[in-house]
């Protein structure tokens, strides 16, 4: 088990979850999947407990909790994507159940906070134009789901 990973709560869908992110992403996979050995106030004896997976090369867990937490914002899983077109699958399959947000966040079925953005965008946002960085800002607060081509011609003023 790596030193480090982010830990996701589910009620009792974390297998559910884990199967869908890992089939969105490349670079992911199941890890270990974790049943209780007993019973416990979430589930009976063999139920899955924790899932270790990898997520686009970094480590997570999934752990069936019992009761829905509650996902602030504060924390997002974020993914940066070559082009329009994962934008769009991305978009599609993780608000499919769930909800968008503002600016390319978005939360799922589970109430994780999502942040779906295009690679290009951190350096466009870091344009040694100052012009452009501020126009590429303001078009993307204005946008739900991102828009690479909005994006583009606003940088291009």
């Amino acid at each position: 088990m790596p030193k480090v990973s982010t830990c996701l709560w589910f009620e009792r869908d974390a297998q559910a979850a884990v199967d869908r992110y890992v089939s969105l992403i490349p670079d992911s996979r199941v890890d270990h999947v974790q049943r209780a050995p007993g019973p416990w106030p979430a589930g009976q004896t063999g139920d899955v407990l924790m899932i270790a997976f990898t997520l686009g090369g970094q480590n997570f867990q999934a752990l069936n909790g019992g009761s829905q937490a509650e996902y602030g914002t504060a924390a997002s899983i974020s993914v940066a994507c070559a082009d329009q077109a994962e934008i769009d699958r991305l978009w599609a399959a993780l608000t499919a159940g769930g909800s968008a947000i503002a600016c390319g966040w978005l939360r799922d079925r589970w109430g994780v906070p999502w942040q779906i953005f295009p690679e290009m965008l951190p350096r466009l946002l870091a344009d040694s134009d100052p012009g452009v960085a501020a126009r590429v800002f303001t078009a993307m607060q204005e946008m739900v789901k991102i828009d690479v081509a909005a994006l583009e011609r606003a940088a291009a003023g």
